[in-house]
């Protein structure tokens, strides 16, 4: 008999925590063959990850998941397997109970958020008991074999490593999103929070040598967008230049198509973290904006992911990515920045692919939590 996985999560950063867990999700299905279940608090939201979803359907099967809505009013069930609470969501009182009723307990994990800080080898895989005597392990993310790894579906960097050496699947995947770009065009995808300082940086594309085709998934960053360019709305097929910089606005598109669109890039702004991991899969050079804690905890985070990644940078590139993703997360002002980091371009590009390849040769979190499942049996 199949085992089977609940995986709850609470939609916090519109897409990201959904986004992760569904890859997830799916992975478990098609590569391990369990029975999954994602519990989503806000399935409009995975609508749009999802196209062909119902927002408002109480249970619909999608890529082989069962995904059924966390309504407030929570409806008894029989607890799986195995449960994973991502990201410090908090699990129905009922199902908890359900859980401790249980002859064999399942196997609770605590999916965290991805971080590279120092402290996380040490916490990862621990148990936490509970009140109610259930056990609970942390499982955290990470870029070092102490930790969980990053979600990487079988074969991904085969996949992606023959889709950028094929031109005609590129140009033919981009004909088919809309996207016709001139010849020596420089593509950029840009997937951002709102940014103060937006507008120094589409300067600096605007002036540039080169010519830039930036792409912009529809999301939070449109309206820094709109006021750079002078617009009262911009929507999905919307494209608009202004000297060597056209933007292209492009609808929200299904996971794998997104992933696509980072291969074919040259850079990618990504933001969360779901397109974080997938822009690094990519093996292209990146800035993450990353999701701003009240209390600036997210800068510990940046900082941490920074020295790991700038390993094998020369000095020069180092510091002026650094600078880039300081000013970024900032708000600030970014031409100096960006000017510095365009001098260094061939050297982080190189750098991203190695990186990436680095990263792949570790367990993917999928295989990590199955290992740590069946060693429990």
């Amino acid at each position: 008999m199949k085992a089977s996985w609940d995986i709850f999560c609470t939609v916090v950063d519109n897409f990201g925590d959904v986004g992760v867990t569904f890859r997830l999700a799916r992975q478990l299905v098609a590569e391990h063959d369990f029975d999954v279940r994602l519990w989503v608090d806000d399935l409009p939201a995975f609508a749009r990850l999802r196209p062909g979803a119902d927002p408002l359907a109480q249970q619909q099967m999608c890529d082989g998941v069962r995904v059924c809505h966390w309504a407030k009013d929570w409806q008894p069930t029989q607890p799986a397997d195995v449960v994973v609470e991502a990201f410090a969501c908090r699990l129905p009182a009922v199902y908890i109970e359900a859980m401790h009723a249980c002859e064999k307990r399942p196997l609770w994990f605590n999916l965290e958020y991805l971080s590279a800080e120092d402290w996380v080898p040490g916490c990862h895989g621990l148990p936490s008991i509970q009140s109610s005597g259930l056990r609970k392990y942390f499982f955290f993310p990470g870029f070092t074999n102490k930790t969980g790894g990053l979600l990487r579906e079988a074969g991904l960097i085969d996949r992606r490593k023959a889709f950028q050496s094929d031109n005609d699947a590129q140009r033919s995947f981009l004909r088919d999103m809309g996207i016709v770009p001139t010849a020596d065009a420089r593509l950029i995808s840009l997937f951002a929070y709102e940014h103060a300082g937006l507008g120094s940086w589409l300067d600096c594309l605007a002036l540039d040598d080169r010519h830039t085709h930036l792409l912009v998934p529809e999301g939070r960053v449109i309206g820094d967008v709109q006021r750079w360019l002078g617009v009262d709305q911009l929507k999905a097929g919307d494209v608009n230049q202004r000297d060597a910089l056209t933007i292209q606005v492009l609808p929200f598109v299904r996971q794998e198509d997104y992933d696509q669109l980072l291969w074919c890039c040259d850079f990618n702004v990504v933001r969360g973290e779901d397109s974080f991991i997938r822009a690094q899969w990519a093996g292209r050079p990146l800035i993450w904006h990353i999701y701003e804690q009240d209390d600036d905890a997210h800068w510990a985070k940046l900082d941490a992911f920074l020295e790991l990644y700038q390993v094998g940078l020369s000095d020069g590139a180092g510091q002026a990515l650094t600078a880039v993703w300081h000013r970024w997360n900032a708000g600030q002002d970014m031409s100096q920045s960006w000017n510095a980091l365009t001098k260094h371009w061939p050297e982080i590009t190189a750098h991203a692919e190695r990186w990436c390849l680095e990263q792949a040769l570790q367990d993917d979190l999928t295989t990590a939590l199955v290992r740590f499942y069946r060693n429990s049996l």
